[in-house]
């Protein structure tokens, strides 16, 4: 799974647990800190709780680790560091107070609703590369059966030529 569907199924799980105004800056390039940064609003701390503790749950079964987290108990804001996306978790008043939006307005809001589609390209490509393959090792076989039909010519003759001169 790439950072780019992980951060879009972090956004959907914390979808799932009610979470609201969440979106997905796509950073890629244009960042030094991370790729991606999630950013959603809780209502309480028991909702900013449970947010983060399913985000986490979900993706640590999936092996994908919090490398740190900031925020510890605190009422209005959590930040997760999963390495290649940021999700931060956050009361509205928090929200309005860092104006992160504004912060990282130099990115590019994505759409996490639906699952990232793999492009059918490269599925396609991947069937050509194998039978152009197979048809450069048929024409290699072909060659190699070549080579060693005019090598065994060759020592026949190799043979015969010495086989005359040793006779005279």
């Amino acid at each position: 799974m790439n950072t780019k569907e992980l951060v879009c199924w972090a956004a959907r799980l914390a979808d799932d647990k009610k979470g609201e105004n969440i979106k997905v800056i796509d950073l890629c390039g244009l960042s030094s800190l991370c790729d991606y940064v999630l950013i959603v609003t809780a209502n309480s701390k028991p909702h900013l709780d449970s947010v983060e503790e399913e985000i986490s749950k979900k993706l640590k079964e999936q092996g994908y680790y919090k490398i740190n987290r900031d925020g510890g108990e605190s009422n209005l804001w959590r930040v997760s560091d999963y390495g290649g996306f940021l999700a931060h978790i956050m009361t509205q008043e928090a929200r309005d107070f860092y104006a992160l939006e504004k912060i990282f307005s130099f990115g590019k809001e994505i759409s996490f609703k639906k699952p990232v589609k793999k492009t059918v390209k490269k599925a396609k490509s991947a069937t050509k590369t194998v039978k152009k393959t197979t048809r450069k090792t048929t024409s290699k076989k072909a060659v190699k059966t070549k080579t060693a039909a005019k090598k065994t010519s060759t020592k026949k003759t190799v043979k015969k030529t010495s086989k005359k001169t040793t006779k005279k």
